[in-house]
């Protein structure tokens, strides 16, 4: 696999994809995106075990704070329930992202020039968990 490097990280990401132990790429298709491949899922309830997970580079980030995460190929339960608002879909070079629209809250804010991609991929990591309640 080819990984694209079409844009610098703060050390700070790189450091952090490194260690994580996935390939990883960055990429320009009308904003910035950070492309995770072999992502897990968190529980056999989904129907892929892994995706690629893509996160989409505010203007200004690493003040700005990240947003949502899309997935490819999109996710669905294996029993047939809803996922919350996966309903969107965004399209990078090409290939069709299905949008987790899932955001940062008073009670778990983003605290701009602290939190990263760390933040960010751990907050992915419970959002795929937590709409399989009983993984927890």
């Amino acid at each position: 696999m080819d990984l694209r490097r079409e844009f610098d990280l703060p050390p700070d990401d790189v450091t952090f994809l490194d260690g994580y132990g996935r390939p990883w790429e960055t990429t320009v298709d009308g904003s910035q995106w950070v492309l995770i491949h072999e992502f897990s899922t968190q529980h056999e309830g989904y129907t892929s075990a892994t995706v690629t997970v893509a996160i989409r580079l505010e203007t200004g980030y690493p003040l700005a704070s990240l947003d949502m995460v899309y997935v490819h190929p999109p996710m669905s339960r294996r029993d047939g329930q809803a996922l919350r608002c996966t309903e969107a879909v965004q399209a990078i070079h090409g290939v069709q992202y299905q949008r987790w629209s899932r955001h940062y809250t008073a009670t778990h804010p983003w605290v701009a020039g602290i939190d990263g991609l760390e933040r960010h991929v751990l907050s992915i990591e419970e959002w795929f968990r937590r709409e399989m309640p009983s993984c927890t």
